[in-house]
């Protein structure tokens, strides 16, 4: 019995978590203002549609950003997270779930700039000036956190060193402010897992 629990957690974490991941990116490609005719962005409006249409209806748009969709990625982060722990046989705290999912989705989001820095650093070195639809999409991604790097911190000679320090705030956050904002919450370190 504990093997079937063991891979029925393992199937609900991977599609759950990818669900949760295109869900998300839907809302940092608004407040990105990203390019939403790139074939990326449309498949993930595409993936993301049939549940937010419904959810559009009840909830407004803030400061120009559609709220369903942080919402939407807000009620999957708790359900995965509830799931999880009522399959590992754990009590599940009504109360400490929407702490324990905002705390999750931000550093879901904070994995998602890292990792699109990493995709435009690497791509910058083997193909610079790339227009295809993934390049273009990173680079509205990382764009926006790089460029208040890129005004305090002069280029070196054609080299751009602003994702180093960029890269450093992100790593601060993770492994400093999470971590402390997870104890606080009394989240079980095991959650953050789940992202």
């Amino acid at each position: 019995m504990l093997g079937l629990n063991d891979a029925a957690i393992f199937i609900i974490k991977t599609l759950g978590s990818l669900y949760l991941l295109i869900v998300l990116m839907r809302f940092i490609l608004q407040l990105v203002r990203a390019n939403f005719y790139n074939p990326l962005c449309q498949f993930i409006v595409k993936a993301t549609q049939p549940l937010l249409k419904p959810l559009r209806r009840v909830i407004p748009s803030m400061f120009g950003l559609d709220m369903s969709s942080l919402v939407l990625a807000l009620i999957i982060q708790m359900l995965l997270i509830a799931v999880i722990l009522l399959l590992k046989g754990f009590m599940v705290d009504w109360l400490f779930l929407v702490p324990w999912a905002l705390i999750a989705l931000f550093s879901l989001f904070l994995n998602i700039i890292f990792w699109a820095m990493i995709i435009s650093v690497i791509l910058s070195w083997v193909a610079p000036g790339s227009h295809n639809p993934g390049a273009e999409l990173v680079a509205q991604i990382t764009e926006p956190v790089l460029a208040p790097f890129r005004r305090i911190i002069p280029n070196l000679g054609g080299l751009d060193i602003s994702p180093i320090f960029a890269f450093i705030v992100i790593q601060l956050l993770q492994s400093w402010l999470i971590p402390r904002l997870a104890n606080f919450a009394l989240m079980p370190m095991g959650l953050l897992g789940l992202i």
